[in-house]
């Protein structure tokens, strides 16, 4: 090679590529392993966690209204339209009326542990919903896809996670590690 000889423009630039495609593939990859594997601050296996515990997923899926206000005329179509691909959906649940209503965390499905039993429910305002974990299927939490409620992730179980529904809405939830798998709940909570 020559001295101070400027480099061939095309072959820094397909380099230049190559290297940028490289680090945005291993940052891909890298982000879907943290998807399943990694802790976030607050994570822990210890045995409860009661009420709101931080921030919002700020997540959002195609369909369906704002989960706080939910769809007023159909909240049965909103929870169809998001349990289209969840797991051990079987329809909403009729809770109403009931004080207290628990739903089991890493309940079994087609696809192993990775569902919440009933997986939609129906309760009345003022109503305290209680995600238990069964310990099976790895780390769970249950995360509202507006904000409105997130709990911890676990593995223990003797976790567990309440959220009293004040408010007439349709709150859609899921699991962080295992939403792609279908991991989705939903709380109607009906004033009628």
């Amino acid at each position: 090679m020559v001295p101070n000889t400027p480099l061939d423009s095309d072959a820094t630039t397909t380099r230049r590529r190559v290297l940028a495609l490289a680090v945005a593939t291993g940052g891909a990859s890298l982000a879907g392993c943290l998807d399943e594997t990694s802790s976030t601050a607050g994570d822990s296996d210890g045995p409860s966690d009661s009420g709101d515990s931080g921030e919002s997923s700020g997540s959002d899926d195609s369909g369906g209204s704002s989960s706080t206000t939910g769809d007023a005329a159909d909240p049965e179509a909103t929870v169809e339209k998001w349990m289209s691909d969840g797991l051990g959906y079987d329809g909403v649940v009729n809770e109403t009326g009931t004080g207290r209503v628990t739903v089991r965390v890493g309940a079994d499905s087609a696809s192993g542990s990775y569902a919440y039993d009933p997986a939609a429910v129906r309760v009345s305002p003022g109503t305290t919903v209680v995600w238990e974990w069964t310990g099976a299927g790895g780390r769970h939490n249950v995360v509202e896809r507006d904000g409105e409620f997130e709990s911890r992730l676990y593995t223990s179980g003797d976790a567990t996670f309440e959220y009293t529904a004040d408010a007439p809405g349709t709150y859609l939830y899921f699991c962080t590690p295992h939403r792609g798998m279908g991991m989705k709940g939903a709380v109607v909570v009906d004033d009628s």
